[in-house]
């Protein structure tokens, strides 16, 4: 659809924080630093890990936990090194079918939420189902690149 794509996504690992009881916008900035400490050499090896993207949010409908994610590089997807921060994890996401929805410029919480809202509204008038009691935002592009920016956000097909 022109609005909206439907991806597969295969069985991955992320590196992800979670942080609760902040704005979304905040956990973000809190999350990302925790994550980037542990791509830097925060981890059991002391190895510097690629900074990859996207960044994702977990969002839940009427929830302040914020969880911020990492996806790990392919070349240590079999055995990435262990956070040595108690709030930095490991995770394993499942294969899922995702439908997305991508947007240009700087992405506030409040846009994403907007985004989210149009892509759930595109979806229930389309008859897709989908888990509505959450999405993840994802960005592609570091807080310098001013222009051509790519911004996303996900709700998991049922």
């Amino acid at each position: 659809a022109k609005d909206y794509e439907l991806r597969q996504y295969e069985t991955a690992k992320w590196v992800s924080t979670v942080i609760r009881g902040e704005t979304q916008k905040e956990a973000m900035r809190q999350g990302f630093w925790k994550l980037f400490h542990y791509i830097q050499g925060k981890n059991e090896k002391e190895m510097k890990i690629d900074m990859t993207v996207p960044v994702t949010c977990l969002v839940k409908s009427g929830c302040t936990d914020f969880k911020i994610s990492f996806f790990v590089p392919l070349e240590h997807q079999d055995c990435p090194p262990q956070p040595t921060d108690a709030d930095v994890f490991i995770e394993e996401r499942k294969a899922a079918a995702l439908f997305v929805r991508s947007f240009g410029g700087f992405a506030s919480p409040e846009k994403y939420t907007e985004e989210a809202d149009t892509l759930a509204r595109i979806l229930r008038n389309r008859g897709q189902p989908f888990h509505e009691d959450f999405f993840y935002t994802a960005g592609y592009d570091s807080p310098f690149k001013l222009f051509n920016r790519h911004n996303e956000v996900w709700y998991f097909k049922k």
